[in-house]
């Protein structure tokens, strides 16, 4: 299933005792909907506050213990698909559905995922962006931010943008097929947009990249610089993370052999 969701309400993607989350809420419905208990594996778990508007989980249905409702010929996944979203929309909106082939995997399949992080640049606030934009306002330089994503792009060592992995032996290495930055004139003249995609990430490297041009934006660091910290490895000389509310999981990407058109 791919899967969108307004995060502000959610302490993040991952189910936790006591909390709402996203998978907890998905699984609960789906609970209702096909008949047992399903385990979610997806794309990409995000974080409290984060957003998606492709996230993409996969499940198993037991023919045995499912609902005859949704047992026919084959699975109804357009009867899962409207179900789930009488149960969990606006919040959260299943967009598509479908059955996977033998094997499917939503996060080990994956061969990129898409981020993007909206900041509005601009003193007065937005209610309309205020769920899903940074209010930054500073006067920034967009050619600076823009300059210092030459060094992200190709295999690096991220340390220097994200929490320490929690097992010593896991690889802070990630490879970045782009990253830039634009301006979002159909979303609002103020509106800037910091995109990037990765084979994977590590955990608050987006967030901590944008906080750290953001800095660059605002004169305190030299786009040069940026190289020069991934270099270095180091946590402490990048800026702090951005807030969680701008960061949206876009698209996940799986070669065509594994859906049969890529996503």
């Amino acid at each position: 299933m791919t899967v969108a969701y307004d995060g502000s309400g959610f302490r993040g993607f991952a189910a936790q005792r006591g909390q709402t989350t996203v998978a907890g809420s998905l699984a609960a419905a789906l609970h209702a909907v096909v008949g047992h208990e399903v385990a979610l594996t997806c794309a990409g778990r995000t974080d409290a506050g984060v957003h998606a508007a492709g996230q993409v989980v996969h499940f198993d249905v037991d023919p045995a213990r499912a609902r005859p409702q949704i047992l026919g010929e084959g699975l109804d996944t357009a009867a899962i698909q409207r179900s789930c979203n009488r149960m969990l929309a606006p919040g959260i909106v299943v967009t598509e559905a479908a059955v996977a082939p033998p094997g499917f995997d939503a996060r080990r399949s994956a061969r990129w995922r898409r981020y993007r992080y909206l900041l509005l640049n601009r003193e007065v606030p937005d209610p309309f962006l205020a769920r899903t934009s940074w209010l930054v306002a500073d006067e920034l330089d967009l050619t600076a931010m823009q300059l210092s994503c030459d060094a992200v792009h190709g295999e690096h060592d991220f340390a220097a943008f994200c929490r320490r992995p929690p097992a010593p032996e896991a690889t802070t290495v990630r490879r970045v097929l782009t990253a830039g930055w634009t301006r979002q004139p159909h979303i609002g003249p103020d509106v800037l947009a910091f995109e990037i995609t990765a084979t994977s990430f590590c955990h608050q490297m987006v967030r901590s990249l944008v906080g750290t041009m953001v800095d660059m934006g605002k004169g305190r660091l030299r786009a040069g610089e940026m190289a020069w910290i991934l270099r270095a490895a180091d946590r402490s000389l990048a800026g702090p993370p951005a807030p969680p509310h701008g960061l949206c999981l876009m698209e996940v990407g799986y070669p065509p052999e594994v859906l049969g058109s890529a996503r």
